[in-house]
């Protein structure tokens, strides 16, 4: 885990970046007041195994398809129930509150304080991430293993790329009335709950996908191979050292 700052940023893309679309609109100022715990890297597959070993997660195993690497590469075909039954086992068995990220507080902590297109600058670049034309050696055909590129400049690896990561907030088709303290947009006026927005793209969609700004979203019910997710942590006041538990990345 990775504790991020509190701090303000500009959410959403202006009309000029390249790729941007009108869902990232209006941009608007986010403050988030107090600092937060996020994950370095996507759930593995290791890590939900975990969660089931020890009675957790209804018991669901995700395929894995055979992938020999599987342990390390994140889970895939889990639901967005899926999620949340992990950070509650989470929760349950450390005594600490973990939990998804909120929309807002995932670009803020994928931009890492830039105002970029992706968090290293305004061109994919090459083996920065792993997409569909990002010039790694998973493109196109299957999620990478965890912290296989670059961290950005707060130490959090694939942010953007490998899979998409499911977050707390119901799909909204753009930010008119947005929160703007970084909570999750739950509210289902001018939005939708049964579909809950879904951040960072995966191993097989164009660079576009991958900015930091760009949001889609996905059925809450559904499982599919390019969905994971990341944990985060609420932090008490004088919390002290974060732990997690055994087995548990």
């Amino acid at each position: 885990m990775i504790v991020i700052p509190a701090g303000s940023f500009t959410m959403g893309s202006p009309q000029t970046e390249a790729g941007h679309d009108e869902t990232e609109e209006p941009q608007h100022l986010v403050t988030i007041g107090k600092s937060f715990a996020v994950a370095k890297y996507e759930v593995t597959y290791a890590d939900w195994d975990a969660c089931v070993k020890s009675g957790g997660c209804n018991g669901y195993k995700p395929n894995d398809y055979g992938l020999a690497d599987a342990n390390k590469v994140p889970v895939l075909n889990v639901n967005w129930d899926d999620a949340k039954a992990y950070v509650a086992w989470l929760t349950l068995v450390t005594g600490k509150s973990y939990r998804l990220l909120s929309e807002a507080e995932y670009e803020y902590a994928a931009r890492a304080g830039t105002t970029t297109a992706y968090p290293w600058g305004d061109d994919i670049g090459k083996n920065n991430a792993d997409c569909n034309g990002c010039g790694s050696q998973w493109d196109d055909e299957r999620p990478a293993p965890v912290g296989s590129f670059p961290p950005n400049k707060f130490g959090l690896y694939d942010m953007v790329g490998n899979v998409f990561e499911w977050v707390e907030d119901c799909w909204h088709a753009n930010y008119t009335n947005a929160p703007k303290d970084g909570s999750p947009w739950l509210t289902e006026s001018g939005g939708n709950c049964d579909t809950r927005v879904v951040r960072g793209g995966s191993w097989d969609v164009t660079p576009d996908h991958l900015r930091s700004a760009n949001r889609s979203w996905n059925a809450s019910v559904e499982r599919v191979n390019l969905l994971g997710f990341r944990v985060a942590r609420t932090l008490a006041a004088g919390a002290g050292a974060i732990t997690v538990a055994p087995g548990v990345r």
